[in-house]
């Protein structure tokens, strides 16, 4: 069937909607990352208020090499441009340590220690009244609302459509049917030299 971009973008705004609930949540909202973050999860975790993650983890958003423009938008909010854009033109990925370093996450502490720094944090905020957290986020929040994160969403969710329907989009679609998710995948990836690395090894 012909392709309706505003179709497209209807179905993606329902999905980032439901991702920017963590955003616009009156409580504070914090996302604890181990193993792989990748594409979509990113969407996710973006839009939450803290996040903790392994240290070896992995982030990123390798569908930008093609298939996919980050949706939620967010990345250069939560990274400024240059760092947003050594990603998402590369479509690399960096670990958990290098995400609290350039200070995409709050930290990154180990493996084995994720899940007692992430409760620690947790419990710190809970004990904070719920009115001083609300009129905290919602301070905090004004700033990126004021950058227009609603529209670089916008803008991004019908990029995401778009890129998925270019000359490059259908091949790496006609790659899976042809060879499976994974091998379209490997072709995708194996040019930048990532392709099954470890996030230790990025």
């Amino acid at each position: 069937r012909p392709w309706d971009p505003m179709v497209d973008y209807q179905m993606m705004s329902r999905f980032v909607r439901g991702f920017s609930s963590l955003m616009r949540a009156d409580k504070p909202t914090v996302v604890k990352i181990h193993g792989y973050c990748i594409a979509g999860g990113t969407d996710i975790a973006l839009h939450a208020d803290l996040m903790v993650t392994a240290a070896d983890a992995k982030i990123g958003y390798p569908p930008t090499r093609v298939w996919g423009i980050p949706a939620a938008g967010l990345w250069a909010h939560r990274l400024g441009d240059q760092r947003a854009k050594r990603l998402l033109f590369t479509g690399d990925s960096i670990t958990g340590a290098q995400a609290a370093d350039w200070g995409l996450a709050i930290e990154a502490p180990s493996p084995a220690d994720l899940d007692g720094r992430t409760e620690a944090l947790v419990a710190r905020i809970a004990a904070m009244p719920v009115n001083q957290l609300i009129m905290a986020k919602l301070a905090a929040n004004t700033a990126l609302y004021q950058q227009g994160v609603v529209t670089s969403a916008m803008v991004s969710t019908v990029f995401d459509g778009i890129a998925r329907h270019t000359p490059e989009g259908h091949a790496f679609v006609d790659d899976a049917r042809e060879h499976g998710f994974r091998e379209a995948v490997r072709h995708r990836d194996e040019p930048f030299g990532d392709y099954r690395r470890k996030a230790s090894d990025v």
